[in-house]
C-alpha cells in the first residue's frame, strides 16, 4: 500500500509524519451522507411549512375542493367569499410573511373563534332548518326497526331546542377546529340515528352552509377547511345513500 510522507523538522530533530490516503475516504464518504440528509431533512421541512388544517379524510376534503371548484364556476369568479383580491395581493406580505403565518394559525382562530363561529351556526341554522330539500325537522320520518316502525322523529323548534342545538353546532365546529375541546352534545352518529337522512339531504345541508360562509365573506381557504370538516361527519349521519 503506497503512503504520503511529509518531513517536519524542527532544530536537530526530525519527526517523520505517515498520512495514509486510502484511511480518510470513510470521513468523505460519511460527510457526503450528512449534507445529503441535511438536504432531505430541509425538503421535508420546507413541505410541512405549506401544510394547513383538513378535516383527516382525504374524501372529505375532495369533496369540499370540488364543491369550492363548482360554486366558482357558477359565479364566473376565480374564488368565492369575496377575497380573490387579497389573495392576488399576498394581503401586502411576501413569502414567508404574515400570510404564512396566519396559514399555520388554527382553522379555530382563522374563522374569528369563537364570534366568527357563532356568526356562522346563527346564519346558517335558520336557511338549514327552512330549506324544504333538507327536511330538518324530519316530517314524515319513523325509527324503523328489524320488524317494526318505531316513533316519530320530528325535531320540535321550540326556543329551547334551537337555543340547546345552536350551542351544540358552536362547541362541535369549535372543537373540530382546533378550538376548545368542550363539547356537551350527544355523539353524532348515535344522535342521528334513524332519521334516515339522504345523501341529497346532506348535500343540501352542506350548500346551505356554503351560502352562509358567502354572505359572511369567510375567505376561500378558511370556506374550504370548514366544508371539509362537515363533509367528514357524512359518513356519521348519512343512512339512506
Amino acid at each position: 500500500m503506497q503512503k504520503n510522507e511529509a518531513r517536519f523538522g524542527n532544530g536537530d530533530g526530525t519527526r517523520r509524519f505517515s498520512l495514509n490516503i486510502f484511511n480518510i475516504w470513510p470521513f468523505f464518504i460519511g460527510l457526503a451522507a450528512l449534507i445529503l440528509v441535511m438536504g432531505c431533512a430541509s425538503h421535508d421541512t420546507s413541505k410541512k411549512d405549506n401544510s394547513f388544517f383538513t378535516s383527516g379524510s382525504k374524501d372529505a376534503d375532495q369533496r369540499a375542493s370540488q364543491r369550492m371548484a363548482k360554486a366558482e364556476e357558477l359565479a364566473g369568479t376565480g374564488g368565492a367569499g369575496g377575497d380573490s383580491s387579497s389573495k392576488k395581493s399576498g394581503s401586502g406580505s411576501g413569502p414567508g410573511g404574515a400570510a404564512k403565518a396566519r396559514e399555520k394559525e388554527a382553522l379555530y382562530t382563522r374563522l374569528g373563534g369563537e364570534v366568527g363561529i357563532s356568526n356562522i351556526v346563527n346564519d346558517a341554522l335558520p336557511r338549514l332548518m327552512q330549506d324544504p330539500r333538507v327536511n330538518w325537522d324530519r316530517k314524515g320520518i319513523k325509527r324503523s326497526g328489524l320488524f317494526h316502525h318505531g316513533p316519530s322523529v320530528t325535531w320540535n323548534e321550540t326556543p329551547q331546542n334551537v337555543a340547546a342545538l345552536k350551542q351544540h353546532l358552536i362547541e362541535f365546529l369549535a372543537l373540530a377546529t382546533g378550538g376548545p375541546s368542550h363539547y356537551t352534545g350527544k355523539e353524532i352518529k348515535t344522535g342521528h340515528a334513524g332519521m334516515q337522512i339522504s345523501n341529497a339531504e346532506f348535500d343540501a345541508a352542506v350548500g346551505d352552509v356554503k351560502a352562509s360562509l358567502d354572505r359572511l365573506k369567510v375567505p376561500d381557504t378558511e370556506q374550504k377547511e370548514l366544508l371539509a370538516v362537515v363533509e367528514s361527519t357524512r359518513p356519521e349521519i348519512v343512512e339512506q345513500r
